[in-house]
């Protein structure tokens, strides 16, 4: 009889967080070189740009040539397009013709990699999973952070930041068919708050502001960390990976720390190997048994979480 052995489908799920998001390209450099192969692909905000950008061919090295490029400060101020609504402060017309134009104006049909980008529809209150149609379009929504950006139409929806209701789309990724799933969280961890606020008040801004910012922020915090880990405990990842970021690389500060976001991500998967390849040794199997092994397997019902750190973070 002919055993043919069973590959495992991986899907990679990356989370939100701004600028703290530029790790991720370090996790992908890793897949990449390791030679790990990934069916699909699923991301909110930032994690949806990069993974995006990764699952239409642009490759690790571009992506992180580009990302520094863009850290400059000049170049960031030209996506700057002041809106006069009272729904956000950027119009983001122009991030998403950047977004056109990086990705050649490709649809979701045109990927290399199957890719879903979370938004969430502020008249349903319903997280939208974007599968189909401009992927500008969809990257313009899923990064619409409320406040920042104007809430972005797309058909009967009105889209604003996936954050809002999924920032680690890990179920997404197992939804669309990954046998192993590899997560990676870049949020700011709760107890890392305080320290973080701290390093980004700003002197000249009167106490009562701070201390309404420092409020606001760790609420929103609060709400992700707990909508995460819900999420997390219905797809069951077999891998979380958490790099480790220096406390004042917050939304926006990180852009000028391109090279240590990447880094940390590139620590943070290096660090996560031994436990993406035993999984992925413990999933490739022959069909006739693998109704068996899954009684005595228990790695993929546990989260393996690995945290690194790099020096000088």
């Amino acid at each position: 009889m002919r055993l043919c052995f069973h590959r495992p489908k991986v899907g990679v799920a990356l989370s939100g967080g701004g600028s703290r998001g530029l790790a991720h390209i370090g996790v992908l450099k890793v897949i990449e070189r390791e030679g790990i192969p990934v069916h699909f692909l699923a991301g909110t905000s930032m994690g949806g740009v990069i993974a995006a950008g990764y699952a239409a061919g642009l490759g690790t090295a571009y992506l992180e040539a580009e990302a520094l490029r863009m850290g400059k400060l000049r170049n960031l101020a030209r996506l700057i397009d002041r809106s006069f609504s009272n729904q956000g402060l950027l119009r983001g017309q122009r991030i998403r013709e950047y977004f056109e134009h990086q990705l050649g104006g490709a649809t979701f049909a045109d990927l290399r990699i199957p890719l879903a980008l979370i938004a969430v529809d502020l008249i349903k209150g319903e997280e939208v999973i974007l599968k189909e149609g401009s992927i500008a379009d969809a990257l313009r929504a899923t990064i619409s952070l409320p406040g920042v950006f104007v809430p972005f139409h797309m058909n009967e929806w009105l889209l604003v930041d996936g954050g809002v209701l999924n920032n680690l789309p890990a179920d997404v990724v197992r939804r669309m068919g990954a046998d192993v799933v590899i997560a990676v969280d870049v949020s700011v961890r709760l107890q890392d708050y305080s320290q973080l606020l701290r390093k980004g008040k700003h002197r000249l801004l009167p106490i009562a502001v701070e201390t309404l910012t420092e409020t606001l922020q760790r609420t929103v915090g609060i709400m992700e960390r707990q909508l995460v880990a819900q999420k997390l405990a219905q797809a069951r990842p077999e891998v979380l990976i958490e790099p480790m970021l220096d406390n004042d690389i917050n939304l926006l500060s990180g852009f000028a720390k391109v090279a240590d976001c990447i880094a940390a991500g590139e620590n943070a998967a290096v660090a996560a190997l031994p436990a993406i390849r035993q999984v992925l040794r413990s999933r490739l199997d022959f069909p006739r048994f693998r109704a068996a092994q899954r009684k005595v397997q228990t790695y993929s019902s546990a989260v393996k979480k690995v945290d690194a750190s790099i020096s000088g973070l």
